[in-house]
């Protein structure tokens, strides 16, 4: 299994890297492109921080905070690549799995919860032990699997392909769910509106690391649902409200020392890569903003591509979520259509 560092590499230091986040980019950048599942499907390793890795390939990024209680994952991956997730844990460490928590209901990002929740084992022995909850255990013994309420509702709706075992255990309303475990504080904060109704975010507040699942997306523009609750509006407040709670490399730029984060594609990123990534989406929101008060209509916004000049880094002509499909949901958030 491959294993990459996600810290600056001392060399960049003498090279003249020294622009915010761009030490950072430089190197994770070239990480990301071996970031696949290799010909005997292991899956990569990115070392965040010593005791934190991002395991990528397996569809959205997995993240791992590694400590003596075990192991707790944020997401899973596609449920295609839910043994390779298994295998990639075990060779991280050989204490069990004991929490997953999910960022949203996307297949890429829960179809492995199922496996990962079977192959784990609860935060603790039995039911009944003194004084703890009933909500810390999952039936089975198996690791419990947390997420923003919206998310079990459309994961166990009628139509919905998930099966019963992979549907969250736990879930959390209103703006946070925070826990303590390996040492570390641990804050699950929902992201109203922003992609959908149901995102969350990870923050480990001593490993300095947030898991953003796919409000931030190293690969593409947001993938936003405006049918489940999303809004453009709302992912400029998500990627804003991670902004505040990041640290950028100032004032030595050449070091390591800065906030992480684990986005739900594509490298790992840091403060000024975050930067560009709000402002690309905001420049692209204005000018759309400004066609549609202008009258024009969807095909017209679409020839007169608000998107210029930003295709290349972050836009797909084919695919699950093109350009064009951003392009039609931001629209149709100003026109009010659902």
């Amino acid at each position: 299994m491959r294993r990459h560092s996600a810290y600056p590499l001392a060399a960049l230091m003498f090279a003249g890297v020294f622009c915010l986040g761009l030490g950072a980019k430089a190197l994770l950048a070239a990480v990301s492109q071996q970031t696949r599942a290799s010909a005997s499907g292991e899956l990569d390793l990115v070392a965040v921080r010593p005791d934190f890795y991002m395991i990528a390939g397996a569809g959205g990024n997995v993240a791992a905070q590694l400590g003596p209680a075990g192991v707790v994952l944020v997401d899973t991956g596609s449920a295609p690549m839910a043994d390779a997730v298994v295998a990639a844990v075990k060779r991280l460490t050989d204490r069990p799995i004991r929490y997953v928590i999910n960022t949203s209901a996307d297949a890429d990002h829960v179809g492995g919860n199922e496996k990962l929740s079977k192959a784990g084992q609860t935060i603790l022995g039995h039911q009944g032990s003194s004084g703890v909850s009933e909500d810390v255990y999952t039936s089975g013994g198996a690791a419990s699997v947390l997420a923003h309420e919206n998310v079990f509702t459309r994961m166990s709706a009628p139509q919905s392909p998930f099966p019963f075992a992979a549907l969250p255990t736990k879930t959390y309303s209103g703006r946070s769910y925070p826990m303590y475990l390996n040492g570390d504080g641990i804050q699950v904060m929902h992201m109203p509106a922003a992609r959908s109704d149901g995102d969350s975010i990870v923050f480990f507040r001593r490993a300095d690391v947030i898991v953003s699942g796919d409000i931030v997306d190293t690969n593409r523009f947001p993938m936003i649902d405006v049918a489940k609750g999303g809004s453009i509006q709302g992912e400029l407040d998500a990627l804003n409200r991670l902004l505040e709670m990041m640290i950028p490399p100032f004032p030595l730029r050449w070091r390591d020392e800065r906030t992480y984060v684990v986005p739900g594609h594509g490298f790992v990123a840091d403060y000024g890569d975050v930067v560009e990534y709000r402002n690309v989406v905001t420049i692209v929101r204005d000018r759309i903003a400004d066609m549609a008060a202008r009258g024009m209509t969807l095909e017209q916004v679409k020839a007169a591509d608000p998107a210029k000049g930003f295709r290349r880094r972050y836009g797909a002509e084919a695919g699950s979520w093109t350009t064009d499909m951003f392009i039609e949901a931001v629209f149709n958030g100003f026109n009010g259509q659902k």
